[in-house]
């Protein structure tokens, strides 16, 4: 009789096939067996029932600010905050101090992950007017995520503004490429002005048309070189309807920000819900879960950008934007998944299932033999309070704080190991890097 590390028992897992009551059992940190394990032996056996067993969450968008201003968060942190909200794997994005946009700088922050963050991870490459040419080796290394393109005004010399820098990233790509994508030229002629309906006292002044102009441009030059391209923090109707007819060269994400906050809460939380791109008005909201619900979305990302909350309250413009998400990610969309706004599967495709199929992931994003044992075990009968207290990002705040739920994450395995079980780190660090099909 097969001995396994460790089995998963009385849950009921949630997988692309469906969702159902089964065992799974874990050896050398690979699922090894799916099923009725009632009879078998194991080192460590957990109490599933009343819980479901998902695919281990995968947020592929965050900012963990190492190397750079790690009084705001760090490898180690941001990784905590990670695992103690049911996320398994990040990708973390290359605005840091120095940027990484060198195969130096990717090796330096893959060195300073492995064994030291909590969760596996794999790091964007930023993608510049200088680097571009070799934009195919970069995106090939370990621990490469892919190429990272900002069309925007937020990120310094990251920023690539015209369609020749874009179009020569494009040219060079082989894997899907992730764009910020917000109208250079747009964003500066409309600085300091006011979108209709915000309350006077947060003057959001990114107008809603630079997002759809600048994705146009995107998709006309991802269409010219026959590229792939990742559209992140899509915020707006037009943009959902516009990318609708491209999802052949283009995909979609949104995050849970935009997905349950509007420009109503400005009132009540000020610049601590500034972003880049920004909450919107409540139009903008419900076009998002309708693209959700259409099929539009492929994948939720925190976008997790932390800042102290000293920074935060500076007047606007001089607040920074960015917020916590990534130790939210889980229990906002259970709360949605209980309100009936998307169901328990739906929320497994964007968080697990769509990231392996759009980033080629290598062994995860299924509960399935042979891939590794990652799972987010949570209980959706549970009610919480979101507090700040209970975030572990260096800056201790979430936008959230005082917000009731219903859902949320109880357990978090990376590879086989209950890293974080009820509220607590169980397991030293043992951080690896995310492997790609396209890149082995």
């Amino acid at each position: 009789m097969t001995s396994y590390d460790v089995i998963l028992r009385g849950g009921t897992l949630v997988n692309q096939d469906g969702v159902g009551a089964a065992d799974v059992g874990v050896i050398d940190g690979k699922i090894a067996r799916i099923g009725d394990l009632a009879t078998a032996d194991a080192g460590e056996t957990v109490d599933c029932r009343g819980l479901h067993i998902l695919p281990g969450v995968i947020d592929s968008q965050v900012h963990f600010r190492e190397p750079g201003p790690t009084h705001k968060e760090d490898l180690e942190t941001g990784s905590r905050a990670a695992v103690l909200g049911g996320v398994a794997a990040v990708f973390e994005m290359p605005n840091t101090n120095p940027l990484t946009t060198t195969p130096e700088a990717l090796a330096d922050k893959v060195s300073r992950a492995n064994a030291r963050m909590h969760c596996d991870f794999a790091f964007w490459v930023g993608g510049t007017q200088d680097n571009a040419k070799h934009a195919a080796e970069l995106e090939r290394l370990p621990g490469a995520a892919g190429i990272k393109v900002f069309m925007g005004s937020s990120t310094g010399s990251l920023l690539i503004a015209d369609d020749e820098g874009v179009g020569e990233v494009l040219k060079h790509i082989r894997r899907r490429a992730a764009f910020h994508s917000e109208d250079e030229a747009r964003l500066n002629a409309r600085k300091g002005e006011r979108i209709p309906g915000d309350p006077a006292s947060h003057p959001v002044w990114r107008d809603e048309l630079t997002a759809l102009t600048s994705t146009k441009r995107l998709i006309a030059l991802a269409e010219r070189h026959r590229a792939r391209v990742h559209v992140l923090h899509v915020t707006t109707a037009e943009e959902i309807e516009f990318l609708a007819a491209y999802k052949h060269l283009a995909s979609v994400e949104v995050t849970p920000h935009h997905l349950t906050l509007t420009a109503d809460d400005y009132a009540r939380l000020g610049t601590l819900i500034q972003m880049n791109p920004p909450v919107r008005a409540p139009r903008h909201r419900d076009a998002l879960w309708d693209g959700l619900r259409q099929g539009v979305v492929d994948v939720l990302g925190s976008d997790h950008a932390p800042h102290t909350l000293e920074e935060k309250a500076k007047p606007y413009p001089d607040s920074p934007s960015g917020m916590t998400g990534v130790q939210t990610l889980v229990p906002t969309l259970l709360n949605h998944v209980n309100a009936g706004r998307l169901t328990l599967q739906r929320f497994v495709d964007l968080t697990s299932a769509g990231p392996a199929r759009l980033f080629q992931i290598a062994g995860k994003g299924r509960i399935a033999r042979g891939y590794d044992a990652d799972f987010t075990i949570v209980d959706l009968n549970r009610a919480q309070t979101i507090r700040n207290e209970w975030i572990a990002s260096r800056c201790g705040w979430t936008p959230y704080d005082g917000k009731p739920v219903k859902g949320w994450p109880v357990g978090t395995f990376v590879r086989g190991a209950k890293v974080m079980w009820e509220g607590e780190i169980l397991t030293p660090s043992t951080g690896r890097a995310v492997r790609f099909l396209e890149a082995l």
